[in-house]
């Protein structure tokens, strides 16, 4: 559905800024690709090239095998109808209705009244927003200016929906109910969708596929389990560490707190998941092979792809001869292991 073939963007000024350096991705129909990086990255320029807002320096962005880069006039406008985008902050109009922001880009297109009131109904109960066709922006929460921009944006049947931090502005409650709708309509309307976030809640709760960029430039890109399983960038892991408690170990640590106080002999260690190992009794089977008392401090299990992942720290306690036998077994069965702390 997209395919970007070594794009680059360089916006010229005083100081040059390369915001996109030489990235190719390939998006399948009816996936939900995300795009996740710190500020300045080159997320938003990357989203913007794929709708043509930006022009890239060099490089494809075909559509559908088309290339739009070389588009103009008419052809770029009739292209740019099949792809949707929303935003961080909605972008709405506030001095019309809720019924007029969504029948904004039809009235664009000349279509008829009868026919823009009929798709304008259409997209307020398919966002859930029947009642508040008279309403105007300032009359809504955050969610539902969010859900009147995502109305807005399908308004002309895209098979194509970009999201620009589409849930940064939101609360986590709101967030979800937001991740839930694109779902939704991921699955019902067959749309492929390009996620652009900082947030990788936001990619494990609903991305198939995922790009870390990193200064401009692709670092890692691959299927969400794997990358959650087995990231192989520092900047991702940094990511994978914001979505999980385990990181709550690192200022325990730090605060020498009574949890991770150790006795002679004592270890702290921390065991990563992957795959599907994390379903079986591990730990009780190495308390019991190896004859160790096994504290466990905290976990963090989660559901990516319907495939459990996740994972736990824990104090051990045994013979000394026995604790390194033990952690070489975990690792044999596919568990990544850190010992953080020895008594």
């Amino acid at each position: 559905m997209i395919e970007l073939r070594h794009i680059s963007k360089t916006f010229r000024g005083k100081r040059d800024v390369q915001a996109v350096k030489e990235v190719s991705m390939t998006v399948e129909k009816g996936e939900i690709f995300g795009v996740i990086g710190f500020s300045g990255a080159g997320k938003s320029t990357l989203v913007r090239c794929i709708n043509a807002l930006e022009q890239p320096d060099q490089g494809q962005v075909l559509i559908k095998g088309r290339d739009i880069t070389k588009l103009r006039g008419k052809e770029l406008r009739s292209s740019r109808q099949d792809i949707g985008m929303i935003f961080q902050h909605f972008n709405l109009f506030r001095s019309r209705t809720v019924g007029e922001n969504i029948a904004f880009p039809l009235q664009y297109r000349g279509q008829s009244r009868r026919d823009i009131a009929q798709r304008v109904q259409e997209l307020l109960e398919l966002v859930g927003l029947n009642d508040k066709i008279h309403a105007y922006p300032s009359q809504l929460s955050g969610g539902q200016k969010q859900r009147v921009g995502i109305a807005r944006a399908l308004a002309s049947k895209p098979s194509i929906l970009l999201c620009d931090e589409a849930t940064s502005a939101l609360d986590p409650q709101t967030t979800q109910s937001i991740l839930a709708l694109l779902r939704e309509l991921n699955k019902r309307l067959d749309l492929t969708m390009v996620v652009i976030t900082h947030e990788m809640p936001v990619i494990k709760a609903i991305c198939t596929h995922a790009a870390v960029m990193d200064a401009g430039r692709i670092i890692e890109q691959g299927a969400i389990f794997e990358i959650f399983s087995n990231p192989r960038e520092p900047v991702t892991r940094e990511f994978i560490e914001t979505a999980s408690n385990l990181r709550k170990i690192d200022s325990l640590l730090e605060d020498k707190s009574p949890l991770v106080r150790l006795k002679p002999g004592q270890i702290l260690a921390r065991f990563s998941y992957g795959r599907r190992n994390v379903v079986e009794p591990l730990i009780s089977r190495m308390s019991i092979a190896f004859n160790l008392k096994i504290n466990i401090i905290f976990a963090d299990l989660d559901i990516i792809q319907e495939t459990p992942i996740g994972g736990l720290v824990a104090s051990i306690d045994g013979k000394p001869e026995r604790i390194p036998n033990a952690l070489q077994w975990m690792v044999k069965k596919g568990v990544q292991v850190e010992v953080l702390k020895r008594g």
